[in-house]
């Protein structure tokens, strides 16, 4: 297992309320673990609603003694967004704080991903698919047949979330496991990433980027070149059956 991560303050913002998480050995009884969250809530209650969320997920999955992977980050999020929300309501200054999640696992040939709100995971191999499922107005929007996918990204609207953790005391997230085939890779980001390159040119960039360091910062880089609107956070991840070309 080969991954690389960053996260950029992007041009347009003065501080970064995104933070990452990579361990590619075994976290508790997690064979691995990756993780991009995406603060909210002004500057210093989004940093810490993102870095405290994460430190959360990981020190109860290094406690936990359930095995089963999904069963066990479902608990781990339910619980960072129960210690999140109470944080909120113990601080006025972090009041009304969350943070978006998206987590993963790689075990063999086996995908699991969870998330909650807009930051996203894709597979890429000869084609690029979003496996996560965005918890925005514009995403309902779209499924209810009220907006056509392609306006999507421009809409006034597009960074009303309508699930986060630590907003309210339950937490809903969703999950997915897929099978992963040789050649595949993972990208885990914020939406300053995919809000600013579109999904044909994040897969260009990965696949021509053998070393997962150099794909993370072209990514970055890209984001940049765009506009930088906000905070940007890549992790990509080659796994034990990555075979280049």
């Amino acid at each position: 297992m080969t991954s690389c991560g960053k996260t950029d303050v992007g041009k347009r913002r003065d501080s970064n309320q995104d933070n990452i998480f990579i361990s590619d050995s075994p976290v508790g009884s997690l064979p691995n673990l990756y993780i991009v969250a995406d603060g909210m809530g002004g500057h210093a209650a989004g940093d810490f609603a993102s870095r405290y969320a994460i430190q959360t997920v990981v020190d109860f999955v290094k406690k936990a003694t359930v095995r089963n992977p999904i069963s066990l980050i479902r608990r781990a999020l339910i619980h960072a967004n129960r210690e999140l929300y109470v944080e909120a309501e113990k601080d006025a200054a972090k009041g009304g704080m969350g943070t978006t999640m998206v987590i993963c696992v790689v075990d063999g040939m086996r995908l699991i991903c969870g998330n909650i709100g807009d930051s996203r995971l894709y597979l890429i191999n000869d084609e690029i698919r979003q496996i996560t499922m965005d918890h925005s107005l514009v995403e309902e929007l779209i499924r209810n047949g009220q907006l056509e996918r392609n306006k999507g990204r421009d809409h006034p609207e597009k960074n009303i979330i309508t699930r986060a953790m630590g907003s309210r005391d339950e937490a809903i997230p969703d999950f997915f496991e897929i099978s992963l085939s040789p050649g595949d890779r993972i990208l885990l980001c914020s939406d300053g990433l995919s809000n600013m390159v579109e999904n044909d040119e994040l897969r260009e960039i990965v696949r021509e980027h053998e070393d997962v360091q150099e794909a993370v910062d072209a990514l970055i880089e890209r984001a940049n070149y765009y506009g930088g609107n906000d905070n940007i956070s890549a992790i990509v991840i080659a796994t034990d059956t990555d075979q280049p070309g």
